[in-house]
């Protein structure tokens, strides 16, 4: 009894001791830049307890990691990238540890925790000084005033986030980027039409930014690019998705919650002074609309990409995924194919077959403003002309009988 009291109170004052093992290790601080912003992800062997904060003259971020340790010298120097001119890390005497970013600019910043993935595991992303303000895209106009269509074009993933990964090695991140590009150069080849790329290169751009610029920039359609991934490696084809009703429900009341600081809804009508009724029903309208052009653009879209290879489900499918839930730009995801399927992956990496992907795309994107386009623009003024050009042959062709 004796022996069992004395091993009770050991293990009492051990618990009582400061902790002085390090909870964490650092594995290595990598960099990625965006046109505006700068992302420094730190790779942590656990989750962590931090603190973020900024100093000036000279500008810098200070990182301070609780209970958490690192091998300086074999820890990878990180390159300067972006804002930041510098990375320094060094031990603290609790037994944390101080990242500090030499930065050539003021910046803000945002930090988050993630848990491991397929690829990483335990991760501290801190993002800096993304430029809420991003210009809108001047939109072309002809001689008459007429405006050109905008496509928004998404490519999944990227940066830290490579997405899903085939079994020879392809990154989801690069196949969505390349099928981007080329569908986006499909578009701008096209009369009266205007792609504007939510990522050029291989950064990340958080979901609701990227839903962010595709408003910024007006646009009238919204297209994110993926390739999905399962675990039975046989299952194959391609998807279209737009927003499920549920979501929709969700997403309006985080609209209605931030109103004041929400842009203007299609047609140029804010929400910021209207009551909570009022703001409601406006929202339910413009929901309601953009759902149901959504899932008539994504038929078309999913019509021509069964003419380039086999679908996964041949009618248009729902989700609740945050990129499609924009309330006034009607929006997609396609699944180009399965990049865990071996004889799939290896297409995708074909650029031919890129190609032909991104024309269905576009094809099916054009097929829709053709049918449904917006007024102002010259898809309307064209579509106008073929009504009158058809009445007048139809009034021509139609036999006058006599008395």
């Amino acid at each position: 009894m004796r022996s069992r009291h004395w091993i009770k109170i050991c293990v009492l004052l051990a618990a009582s001791l400061p902790l002085t093992v390090a909870a964490a290790d650092l594995q290595e601080v990598r960099l990625w830049a965006s046109p505006d912003s700068t992302r420094v992800v730190l790779d942590l062997s656990a989750p962590v307890s931090y603190t973020v904060f900024p100093l000036a003259d000279p500008n810098r971020i200070v990182i301070d990691l609780e209970q958490t340790a690192a091998d300086v010298t074999r820890l990878p120097s990180a390159a300067a990238v972006g804002v930041v001119s510098g990375v320094r890390v060094a031990a603290r005497e609790n037994g944390g540890l101080r990242v500090v970013l030499d930065l050539n600019s003021k910046v803000e910043v945002q930090s988050f925790l993630t848990p491991p993935n397929e690829t990483y595991g335990h991760r501290l992303v801190i993002d800096l000084g993304l430029d809420q303000a991003r210009r809108p895209l001047k939109i072309a106009t002809d001689a008459n005033g007429q405006r050109d269509i905008v496509v928004a074009i998404d490519a999944g993933h990227g940066g830290e986030d490579p997405g899903a990964i085939g079994k020879a090695g392809t990154r989801e991140k690069d196949v969505a980027l390349a099928v981007a590009r080329r569908l986006a150069d499909r578009i701008n080849a096209e009369s009266g039409m205007r792609a504007v790329l939510t990522r050029t290169g291989d950064y990340f751009v958080p979901f609701r930014e990227r839903i962010r610029r595709a408003r910024v920039q007006e646009a009238d359609l919204f297209v994110s690019v993926h390739a999905d991934a399962f675990v039975n490696r046989s299952v194959h084809g391609s998807s279209v998705y737009v927003l499920s009703t549920r979501r929709a429900s969700n997403e309006a009341a985080r609209w209605l919650a931030d109103r004041e600081n929400a842009a203007d809804l299609i047609g140029g009508v804010s929400l910021d002074d209207k009551t909570d009724v009022l703001a409601s029903v406006l929202l339910d309208l413009s929901q309601n609309a953009s759902i149901s052009a959504s899932r008539e653009a994504a038929t078309r879209v999913l019509e021509e990409l069964d003419r380039v290879g086999q679908l996964k489900k041949s009618d248009v499918q729902h989700a609740s995924l945050i990129v499609l839930t924009s309330p006034d730009v009607p929006s997609m995801l396609v699944e180009t194919a399965y990049i865990s399927n071996p004889e799939e992956e290896r297409r995708l990496r074909n650029p031919d077959h890129q190609a032909r992907l991104a024309g269905a795309i576009h094809a099916g994107v054009k097929r829709y403003f053709h049918e449904n386009p917006p007024p102002g623009t010259r898809f309307a003024a064209l579509a106008a002309r073929e009504r009158q050009q058809l009445t007048t042959a139809t009034i021509v062709q139609t036999p006058v009988s006599g008395n």
